[in-house]
């Protein structure tokens, strides 16, 4: 469920989308089915990430469903291959201060990951890669269901149950 209007994953930390990868698989390849996984359940302003993520495909996919890029260029970049990639980094280039201030929203993941391992330990018990892949998604499911509870306490929503809306609307008949 998306967050109440005036929120963001951003702003409550919620985890949008997971791929557990096997070994050292890199990590770029999964941006772009990440971003569209999420953009399915919520709307994309922004999208911040470390310069292992700045590829031409990546910009394209943040700018192809209406959100923009703040991924940090390496060393020696040029705009030559042009396109939303070339965009950004002219913005970088010319507004550099204002461009940071965007891709240093980015440490809220590590602070994510971070609340994750305080609250649920750091290490992965379980011993064969199915149960280790379940443990991690029963981390990120918890981590989720005490987001929605602090957020519906912090934003006064009463929630509403199955029982409760059976009372409101009258027995179904089936």
């Amino acid at each position: 469920m998306p967050p109440a209007p005036g929120r963001s994953a951003l702003k409550t930390n919620v985890v949008t989308a997971v791929r557990i990868l096997v070994g050292a698989a890199a990590d770029s390849p999964q941006f772009d089915p990440l971003v569209k996984e999420t953009a399915d359940g919520f709307t994309i302003g922004e999208v911040s990430a470390d310069k292992a993520y700045g590829s031409y495909a990546n910009f394209e996919t943040v700018a192809g469903i209406g959100g923009e890029a703040f991924i940090a260029f390496k060393l020696g970049t040029t705009a030559a291959g042009g396109g939303t990639f070339a965009k950004m980094y002219h913005y970088f280039q010319f507004k550099q201060e204002e461009f940071l201030a965007h891709y240093h929203k980015r440490s809220n993941v590590e602070s994510t990951f971070s609340m994750i391992k305080r609250k649920f330990g750091p290490d992965v018990r379980s011993k064969t890669d199915v149960a280790m892949r379940n443990e991690v998604f029963c981390k990120l499911i918890a981590h989720n269901l005490c987001v929605l509870i602090q957020e519906q306490h912090e934003l006064g929503i009463d929630p509403l149950f199955w029982k409760d809306a059976k009372a409101e609307v009258g027995e179904l008949a089936v």
